[in-house]
């Protein structure tokens, strides 16, 4: 048989053995004895009608917050792994700085420092001190992500090979020239798939912001369910989340598997 019909049956058999295991698992459920409860509290269809559209009004929220802190991060990430290639004993001390910042951002769990900040900033009672709960968790998101993709980028940066920076040196260009013109373009465009994870994890934990009190989807569905002493809402709120999610994960993968194939294209 040939490579062609082998992969072809392997796919089949995947596919088969797929939809038997999620149809066992869906028989189980739902003859299972709580099953009924089950389905009242979490998937009652009338509850999710009327709840979909507060918690979609509400997740406009969660958008909002994904956008204002990816574009800060973005910029802030790509400084501080900047920061952290720097070269010579000079910058050590940047560069420490730069550590100490990734290493305890990552160290803290998100919910935390959204915490620390949400409550304990406007409790200084500084006149210039923001008082929106929305705006530090914002803030929060951003310190924390920050800490994560300046990694992504670090490791895009270490990722090209110093002949590149040498042979635009020997052409007559600076330091912060070849990093600015030769190396990070390289590295930002190897890592564009790594960063899309990242943000699709960033765009679920812009949940953790209702917390603080914002009303975003989460916290939406939070109001409702307490309301309505039915679950259901919370299953509204995550087919948001997840029809937003779902499309920016494919499209990661297919960013993959073109930078894998242009890659074999260029070895072959």
């Amino acid at each position: 048989m040939t490579s062609a019909g082998e992969g072809r049956r392997g796919v089949t058999v995947a596919v088969l053995s797929t939809v038997v295991f999620f149809t066992l698992l869906a028989v189980a459920i739902t003859h299972a004895p709580g099953w009924p409860e089950v389905r009242r509290t979490f998937f009652n269809w009338n509850q999710f009608k009327s709840s979909m559209p507060e918690i979609s009004r509400a997740f406009l929220l969660n958008v909002k917050i994904f956008m204002i802190a990816e574009a800060f991060i973005l910029v802030l990430a790509l400084l501080l792994a900047v920061v952290r290639s720097l070269p010579g004993p000079v910058f050590f001390p940047m560069r420490a700085l730069g550590i100490a910042y990734a290493d305890f951002f990552r160290g803290v769990p998100t919910i935390l420092v959204i915490a620390l900040l949400g409550f304990g900033a406007p409790a200084l009672q500084l006149s210039w001190v923001p008082l929106s709960t929305t705006f530090w968790g914002i803030v929060a998101l951003i310190l924390v992500y920050t800490a994560y993709v300046s990694e992504v980028y670090r490791a895009g940066i270490e990722s090209v090979h110093p002949s590149q920076d040498a042979a635009a040196r020997s052409l007559g260009l600076s330091h912060w020239q070849s990093l600015r013109k030769v190396v990070l373009p390289q590295a930002v465009r190897r890592v564009i798939p790594p960063l899309l994870n990242d943000f699709i994890g960033l765009q679920k934990d812009t949940a953790l912001v209702g917390f603080l009190g914002s009303v975003e989807a989460f916290k939406q569905s939070q109001i409702d369910a307490a309301a309505t002493f039915n679950y259901t809402p919370f299953v509204a709120a995550a087919v948001l989340f997840v029809a937003l999610t779902i499309p920016l994960a494919r499209f990661t993968d297919w960013l993959v598997l073109r930078d894998r194939r242009r890659r074999q294209a260029a070895g072959a």
